[in-house]
């Protein structure tokens, strides 16, 4: 009996210095591993740049953005594309690697309208712009195709799920349309807009307007 009782505490004392347990089916106690994310966006490192301040500012009431960070967002995105660009540069013209790479980034630019295919050379890729980014966002591109009154007016439009890009319908202004999605930008079919059931106040003013004339 002696070495039953020391074995079952034993047995109890190794259970109950384990780091985890488990309830229910789930293993709980255990930490799980730090998510690791890149950021999307990078703040200036002059805060109070006259020039800047003034140029962002112009190109937030232009295009309709919520806030300066939609701007540092493309900044982020442009500068990216840009380092890709100039350390393939520094390669040979006939490396593996700068063939491959620099062929699958010229191909990108060219498939969401930012580069022209006449200009596919990676020299063309330092010369962008944050305003050929801005250009292709799915707010510019309602505006452009004339289904909103203005920019502000497209971003509502998109927000409110007014807005389809071929058969799925997008909530994002920022959505990024392609070269060859841009023809198939459009009002959802279930939008008021798109012959669509009418909205709430139409709704409203209908069925008063029935109610009138019945009496």
């Amino acid at each position: 009996f002696f070495f039953f009782f020391v074995s079952l505490f034993f047995f109890f004392f190794l259970l109950c210095s384990t780091p985890f347990c488990i309830d229910m089916g789930r293993i709980t106690g255990v930490k799980a591993a730090p998510k690791v994310c890149s950021k999307t966006s990078a703040a200036p490192r002059r805060p109070f740049e006259k020039e800047r301040l003034d140029a962002e500012l112009k190109i937030v009431g232009e295009y309709g953005l919520r806030c300066k960070k939609e701007v540092w967002r493309v900044k982020l995105t442009l500068a990216k594309i840009r380092k890709a660009a100039r350390e393939l540069l520094t390669l040979d013209d006939k490396d593996a690697k700068r063939l491959f790479e620099g062929n699958a980034l010229l191909r990108r630019l060219v498939r969401i309208g930012v580069l022209d295919e006449q200009h596919m050379k990676l020299d063309y890729v330092l010369n962008l712009k944050v305003e050929d980014f801005l250009e292709r966002r799915l707010q510019t591109q309602v505006f452009k195709l004339g289904l909103a009154r203005s920019m502000h007016h497209a971003r509502v439009l998109i927000r409110q799920r007014h807005i389809r890009v071929r058969k799925q319908v997008v909530n994002v202004p920022s959505f990024v349309v392609r070269l060859d999605s841009g023809k198939h930008v459009d009002f959802s079919t279930t939008s008021p807009f798109g012959g669509g059931r009418p909205g709430r106040n139409k709704r409203k003013k209908l069925a008063s307007a029935a109610d009138g004339g019945d009496e």
